[in-house]
């Protein structure tokens, strides 16, 4: 069977042709940018499909010869469509945080645990996009007038290319008003406290059951066939967890701009500090530690502070200071917020404290590399505590270039092995086999 992947990531697109986990061709990247407006973070839906339409357009018609096309999409990405499929608003992603006061509101309104046990998470802000359902019902109502479907990234996209109403257990987990911890349905007390009219939320579907098929339209538009069946597609992160086996116990760990560390267990157990959702396919789940700042709290340093210095010697530079530890850092700290906190309703941001007019650049990077590297090994402990025993492989991910993860790991505890794969999310889509 030969899949046409999607990945539609936080940034770009990447499409490619897969017989298995082999990617046989893979397309060029295709950007997009999120606009930041303080702190909202959303993106274009019509960006977005031209990222798409540019990255199949550059397979040529090979991507008219597939079987099936899998879909993989960063999550949240919250939509409102009409009853056209037309975005009535950007895709709000999981960095907005323009929805603090609405989610301590409906935290007060169904109680932390209470939102825990069914949700599998606390509505963080953005993070789970109950929040912003909410707030564009308090601050933008006549805007969700004309409202048909509201969903996710992949519900948008299957509007556009099937016409299907659909989204999977992963993406709905992260909706805030789905029954995440048994897998039970949206839940109608989670939409009473929002204000959400059930009527509005797509069916659920596992992500690798059919939706749908091309559109004659949509195949014209995106360079498809009309009549191919399109999977309903799952997390981005499932993906990878799919290409690492999907075992439990089984660790997957993105390391990039954001880090992701994703424990698969079949026992959902929702802790406040811990994402907890569906895998997408059958009944697991995933129990993710997230740093929302990595990757891009390091290059941030070295557009401010070595913008002089060449990108080949700085990654030098930011190995040899963790090598010399916490001592580099001179007594300069850094609390690594600096994209808020995925885990926390009210937000953290990023700074320095003990500088002095004897601090240099090299303290504070060294700080804002011993700040990670403590976060990170500081979510085993949490991840240990769901009662889900960690297989010693950790399968890795993301930042192929900088291999990241070798100085994000340099404090775990205990004894680890890794397995580093690339583009572990086109390929993991291999692994869905289409189902009726």
């Amino acid at each position: 069977m030969t899949l046409l992947g999607l990945d539609v990531g936080s940034s770009s697109v990447i499409a490619g042709v897969l017989r298995g986990t082999a990617v046989v061709k893979q397309s060029v990247r295709a950007f997009y940018a999120s606009r930041h407006d303080g702190p909202k973070v959303d993106v274009d839906g019509d960006e977005i499909l031209r990222a798409i339409r540019e990255a199949v357009a550059s397979l040529g018609d090979d991507a008219k010869r597939v079987d099936a096309v899998a879909l993989a999409v960063m999550a949240p990405a919250w939509v409102a469509m009409d009853a056209k499929g037309k975005a009535l608003t950007p895709l709000v992603t999981h960095q907005d945080r323009r929805s603090v006061e609405v989610a301590l509101d409906l935290e007060r309104r169904v109680g932390k645990e209470r939102h825990l046990a069914i949700a599998g998470c606390r509505p963080f802000p953005g993070g789970i996009s109950s929040t912003t359902w909410a707030w564009y019902l308090r601050n933008e109502p006549a805007r969700l007038k004309r409202a048909d479907l509201v969903g996710h990234l992949n519900t948008f996209l299957h509007r556009k290319l099937t016409g299907a109403r659909v989204t999977d257990p992963s993406n709905a987990s992260f909706m805030g008003v789905y029954r995440t911890t048994d897998l039970g349905g949206w839940s109608d007390e989670l939409c009473e406290a929002v204000g959400a009219n059930r009527a509005l939320l797509p069916d659920v579907l596992e992500a690798d059951k059919i939706a749908g098929q091309v559109l004659p339209s949509a195949a014209e538009a995106f360079g498809l066939t009309a009549g191919t069946p399109v999977m309903t597609g799952l997390v981005d992160g499932s993906a990878g967890v799919l290409l690492a086996g999907a075992s439990v116990g089984q660790l997957f760990n993105v390391c990039g701009s954001t880090d992701v560390l994703a424990l698969c267990t079949n026992r959902p157990t929702p802790h406040e500090k811990l994402l907890t959702r569906a895998l997408g396919i059958g009944r697991k789940w995933l129990a993710v530690g997230t740093l929302a700042a990595v990757g891009s709290a390091i290059y941030w340093a070295k557009a401010n502070l070595f913008a002089d210095m060449p990108l080949d010697v700085f990654r030098k530079e930011l190995f040899r200071l963790s090598k010399i530890g916490a001592k580099a850092a001179g007594g300069v700290r850094f609390e690594p917020y600096m994209a808020g906190e995925r885990t926390s309703v009210e937000q953290r941001t990023g700074a320095f404290t003990g500088l002095t007019l004897a601090s240099t650049r090299e303290q504070m990077l060294s700080a804002i590399i011993e700040a990670l590297t403590t976060a990170s090994a500081d979510r085993l402990p949490l991840l240990a505590a769901t009662g889900t025993k960690m297989k010693s492989q950790v399968v890795v991910s993301g930042g192929a270039a900088d291999r990241l993860d070798k100085l994000l790991h340099r404090d775990w505890p205990g004894k680890w092995t890794y397995k580093a794969v690339t583009e572990a999310t086109l390929a993991g889509l291999g692994t869905m086999v289409p189902r009726k």
